[in-house]
């Protein structure tokens, strides 16, 4: 974690290291029973969690993202897209100034996601390779949330409290999870003939969360994280070990 070293055991680090997480996500309403740190401490514990397994980078977590769609629920914070893609894309290279070129956007908020996928191409032009991993978007995180929910709602749903019970049940206020219940939505986001609305969350959540997150657990949220860190690990080392023909921009066809 680059916050608790010095730039001479950085130094050692850029050395050794292949590749670099940026953990980014959200402050942002999930309902009235989860905190709003939700998403950026979900992503700061995955990468935390497989970056000294492995003994790779990790930056500092990045907690304000794309979230103006939350904003009528209190304490909601974003940027523009704007904003958001410069910011995040300037990091990136500043990790690529010390020699690291490979990168992992570990994302905890699906808001972000559109800006990371348009910069990562705008990097691998400049001989970055960067990519974007969501937890909650995993084939394998998906089958197993599948085996484990009935409702697997992922904003503020099951599946959400149920991982943040296993970072720390503190941020979890059980006298709010029936209202959270109540008033969540069956879906998130709305369509109209196959194409989804531009919408904020209150227009189809009046407490902001997904399905029913009164199916959470504390054991699934510890088997989800487990999951995910295992499929982020996997992802880092088959980076780590590709080669760098298959990474950089092809030239034109003959």
């Amino acid at each position: 974690m680059l916050e608790r070293i010095s730039w001479w055991q950085a130094r050692q680090l850029f050395q050794d290291a292949k590749v670099a997480l940026i953990p980014v996500g959200s402050t942002e309403q999930h309902g009235p029973h989860l905190s709003l740190g939700t998403d950026f401490l979900t992503a700061q514990a995955l990468a935390q969690a497989v970056a000294q397994d492995l003994n790779i980078i990790c930056t500092p977590v990045i907690p304000v993202g794309v979230s103006e769609h939350h904003r009528q629920f209190w304490g909601t914070l974003w940027v523009s897209p704007e904003t958001f893609r410069r910011y995040m894309k300037e990091i990136a290279q500043s990790l690529a100034s010390h020699g690291v070129r490979r990168i992992v956007f570990v994302n905890g908020h699906g808001g972000n996601n559109a800006s990371l996928q348009e910069i990562c191409r705008e990097l691998r032009a400049e001989n970055i390779f960067a990519i974007v991993w969501a937890w909650w978007l995993d084939p394998e995180v998906q089958k197993l949330t599948d085996e484990l929910f009935r409702s697997r709602g992922t904003h503020a749903g099951a599946i959400e409290t149920s991982i943040v019970l296993a970072l720390d049940p503190s941020l979890v206020d059980y006298s709010q999870i029936d209202a959270a219940a109540h008033g969540a939505s069956e879906i998130y986001a709305t369509t109209r003939e196959g194409a989804q609305l531009p919408l904020d969350t209150i227009d189809f959540s009046r407490s902001g969360a997904t399905l029913d997150p009164r199916e959470a657990s504390q054991e699934a949220g510890q088997k989800i994280f487990q999951r995910a860190c295992e499929r982020l690990k996997a992802l880092v080392q088959w980076l780590e070990q590709v080669p760098e023909g298959e990474l950089i921009v092809k030239p034109h066809l003959p």
